[in-house]
Formats: C-alpha cells, structure tokens, sequence
C-alpha cells in the first residue's frame, strides 16, 4: 500500500472540495472495497476523504410515498429496516444475499454502488488490463473467463458488474442523487449510473469527477412478490454466477433483471414483456445479442433455469 494523506470531513460541501482540490484523492465510507484494492495497488489514492461522520444515514418517506436512502446507511441497517422489508423486499434479500455480515455492517449504500468489478485480471496487477490501464489490452479476453459477462461486453472488456443490491435497485427503477463542489444535486436513473465498457472500459459510472453520492431514492412500492434468487460457486461469502431479482403480480407480469452477467445489472424492459409465456422467452429476449465465451456460456442457460425457479416461487 502507498503513502496517503487523510482527513475526516465536516459536511458533505467540505468532503466535495478536499476531493476536488486535491489530485488523486478520494472518499472512502465503509472501505469494504478500496482498501483492498489499495492493497493491491489498484486503487493508489494521495488522499482520503472520510464521509462517515456526515449526516447522510438517514432512511426517511418520500411525499411520493417512496423511499429516499441517505448513501451512508449501512448494507446492515438497509436491509433491516421495517418498510424495505414490507415494501422493497427484492431489496432486502438481495443485500442478505451478499458478502457476510461483518462486511455487511461497514459497507455504504454509496459505496456498495460504486465497489469496483471483480475480474480475476483487473486484480493481477501483473497483467494488461483496460480498466486498470487504457490502452494495455484485456487479459480476460482469450483467457479463463468463467465468472465474466456474455452480455453487454466490448472488444476492450468482459468484466462483469459484481453487486447484489445494485440488481434489486434496477428492478425497482432506482435513482441515484450525487452532489457537485457547486453544492448542486442531480438525479441519475440506474439504468444510466453504470456504463456499459465499450471504448471506455476504465469508466465504470456515469458520476462526473468530485461528485458524491448523497442519496438512493425509491420509488412508490409497486407491489407483487418480491424474490432474488443467486447461483454461487458456495454458500456464502460469494459473488454470483448468475443472479435474478424479480418482482411478479398475479396477472403474470412483472419486472425482470439478471446480475453476475453484464457489466451492469442487466435488465431489459421489452423482455419483461414475455413474463406470461414463461422464463424460456424471458432469456431469450433478454440475452438477444449475447456474446458469451466458451468458459461462461453456461450462463444463458443457467440463468434461464434460475428465473423458471423464480416464476415457480411466485406462483407457488
């Protein structure tokens, strides 16, 4: 690990322009993820921002009749909580689903938003990697590619984006609030928060620099039957091979998104559509254009045979 300065922020303002003043620095929460990848020398931040102490832990009702989550609030407390439970509850089990307990109670809404892919590659700092290099090549590309994505990929990258929550967020049409050194807010959907590789591999979200999460915001509940369903190499302590967060409703419609196989939660709306004619449908609309390697083609088909067990719970 390299040397690095630090300090606690006061304010969410004074957190915003440490970052900004200073080249190389960055906000650190929970820490779950980049002290790893500082270890690593991945991640090399000059200096940290630390955002705990700031009035940002908050769980508090919309006047929609939504839910706004502040970006410090714990996997832990999130997943807990009394209306998340009864009204998000794809959310909560996808959060349980993830990491340990342990991990669970330090890590942020905002920082479990932004934990960085989990390509075996990406951490070999030994080998050429676009995210962690533009430019140096993919080494996951040729190479054992088991665990990456068959969708959304590029000529550049195959990673994979690594998260439970996130999943759960995209079915329930999430939006993200992130504030600038201006002190001005903005609202990002998440379906435009993570980006897709393409020529840019090395940039994962669609925050601009010195922006910092502040909030999630839920929409109204939608209803239905809340699953999240997740396929790992073990029981526990495991990132998914292929995930599926679902809301359904008795009519045989509902809300479909597929984790552990694109860059991003992956969710396709048009797809959805084929919710009544069964999981067959649902996959093939939503993996249309897939290209998969020969390591992980077993994805589809798996992910196929995950969302018919999904569809059997909610009818059950």
């Amino acid at each position: 690990m390299r040397p690095f300065t630090y300090e606690r922020a006061a304010s969410p303002a004074a957190a915003i322009a440490a970052v900004t003043a200073t080249p190389g620095a960055k906000f650190i929460a929970g820490g779950t993820n980049l002290l790893d990848l500082m270890k690593f020398e991945i991640e090399t931040p000059t200096h940290l921002v630390d955002v705990r102490s700031l009035p940002l832990a908050t769980i508090e009702d919309t006047e929609e009749g939504g839910l706004r989550i502040g970006a410090l609030v714990t996997n832990t407390d999130l997943a807990s909580h009394p209306r998340v439970k009864r009204d998000y509850g794809v959310l909560s089990r996808a959060i349980v689903a993830g990491a340990t307990g342990q991990l669970r109670n330090k890590a942020s809404v905002g920082g479990n938003l932004l934990q960085r892919n989990r390509c075996p590659y990406f951490y070999n700092t030994a080998v050429p990697c676009n995210k962690r290099e533009p430019g140096s090549g993919c080494s996951a590309i040729g190479g054992v590619s088991r665990s990456l994505a068959v969708i959304g990929t590029s000529e550049l990258c195959i990673a994979q984006n690594p998260g439970d929550m996130a999943v759960a967020l995209r079915v329930l049409d999430a939006r993200i609030e992130a504030m600038n050194a201006a002190g001005k807010t903005r609202t990002i959907p998440i379906a435009e928060f993570f980006r897709l590789p393409d020529f840019t591999p090395a940039v994962e979200f669609a925050l601009r620099p010195g922006e910092l999460i502040t909030a999630v915001t839920l929409p109204p509940p939608i209803g239905g039957s809340h699953h999240y369903h997740k396929v790992r190499d073990r029981a526990s302590y495991a990132f998914a091979i292929v995930s599926v967060a679902a809301v359904l409703h008795e009519d045989g419609t509902g809300r479909v998104a597929f984790g552990g196989v694109a860059p991003r939660p992956w969710r396709v709306e048009r797809a959805e559509a084929e919710l009544p004619q069964g999981s067959e449908a649902v996959v093939a609309a939503a993996f249309d254009g897939a290209k998969p390697t020969q390591d992980n083609a077993f994805k589809i088909p798996l992910a196929e045979r995950a969302l018919a067990l999904v569809i059997a719970e909610g009818r059950g």
